[in-house]
């Protein structure tokens, strides 16, 4: 018999779902022609690929081995159709794109504006994950690029720095603007001279039992703001938890409560205003993440040329040196 896609395709399945029925439902087709294809690809490779012996089927040693090269054709298989499929003059083509909730609220928003404006026949799948998803996405070449913070990566990715992220205290701006010159409104201010409503760093330890309302533990950057509050052993209040950053701007304008984010979020919003802390919160290095040797689409490139240009335009801090990884050929 010959081997045809197909086969590769259901031995996957099976292994995925681990029993035979639920692989037959989602890949719709009969259980019985299920197990018939399954047993002639054992007959093809001489061995068996699965002990279906247990309470769940299970690969065999032969059969781990033959999915980890059936995922890897599969996977150079699409990789080679989109390569047919890419245009260099991006006339046409798809890019998949993925990133961390929290460049939704700055960053996503302008570059597909302007990528869409240059290129309206490129098509753009956007998607928001969380970092470890991002990276087994790349791996898996179900994305093309991700958006997310530099960090020790998964074997296989490549990661281009992009800007230094920093991140401060944010408050209404129709409420006691706490930690500008001349206001006391939040305890620790100094309330010393200077230009109005030039901010003045709030010392941490003004925090303390003050109420905030911050991003919920799903989102990395909750993490790391837990992490600066404990080192400087301040235990502020969480009065709310929230998992948009839509919702946590919304209610810090509307109430006396105030949140940590980063200043790129507050940078143009008209009803948010910074406060730097003493000491400042750490800053993270933000990077263009894809997968080594990955296909580089045209649709790629001009995403990514593009967002150097975006983050220059921008005048975003650019990363330290130490962090900065070149990725050749950028």
């Amino acid at each position: 018999m010959a081997l045809e896609l197909r086969h590769l395709r259901y031995l996957i399945a099976v292994a995925e779902h681990a029993n035979f029925t639920r692989a037959a439902e989602d890949l719709r087709i009969s259980q019985p022609t299920l197990s018939q294809q399954i047993k002639q690809l054992e007959r093809t490779v001489g061995a068996q690929l699965l002990d279906r012996t247990g309470r769940t089927v299970r690969l065999t040693d032969a059969g781990e081995t033959y999915v980890h090269y059936a995922h890897r054709a599969l996977r150079d298989l699409a990789a080679a159709e989109r390569a047919v499929l890419d245009v260099a003059d991006l006339s046409r083509g798809h890019l998949r794109l993925a990133l961390t909730p929290t460049f939704t609220a700055y960053l996503i928003g302008p570059l597909t504006a302007e990528f869409h404006t240059r290129h309206p026949g490129i098509t753009l799948d956007v998607r928001e994950l969380t970092q470890d998803r991002i990276e087994a996405g790349l791996l898996a070449d179900d994305l093309d690029l991700g958006i997310a913070f530099h960090r020790p990566h998964l074997p296989g990715i490549t990661a281009t720095a992009l800007f230094t992220e920093t991140l401060s205290l944010v408050t209404g701006t129709d409420r006691p603007t706490a930690g500008t010159a001349g206001t006391s409104g939040m305890p620790g201010t100094s309330g010393a001279p200077g230009t109005p409503g030039t901010p003045v760093p709030l010392p941490v330890r003004a925090l303390a039992d003050r109420q905030l309302a911050l991003l919920s533990g799903d989102f990395a950057t909750r993490g790391h703001i837990d992490a600066y509050f404990a080192g400087h052993r301040v235990q502020p209040r969480i009065a709310v938890e929230a998992n948009s950053i839509q919702a946590l701007t919304e209610i810090v304008q509307r109430t006396d409560l105030a949140t940590v984010l980063p200043d790129a979020i507050t940078h143009d919003h008209p009803h948010l205003s910074p406060v730097p802390l003493e000491p400042a919160l750490p800053a993270r290095t933000v990077a263009l993440l894809r997968r080594e040797n990955a296909y580089r689409s045209a649709a790629t490139q001009a995403f990514t040329q593009l967002t150097h240009d975006h983050i220059r335009d921008r005048g975003y801090a650019p990363p330290t040196a130490q962090r900065a990884q070149v990725d050749r050929g950028e």
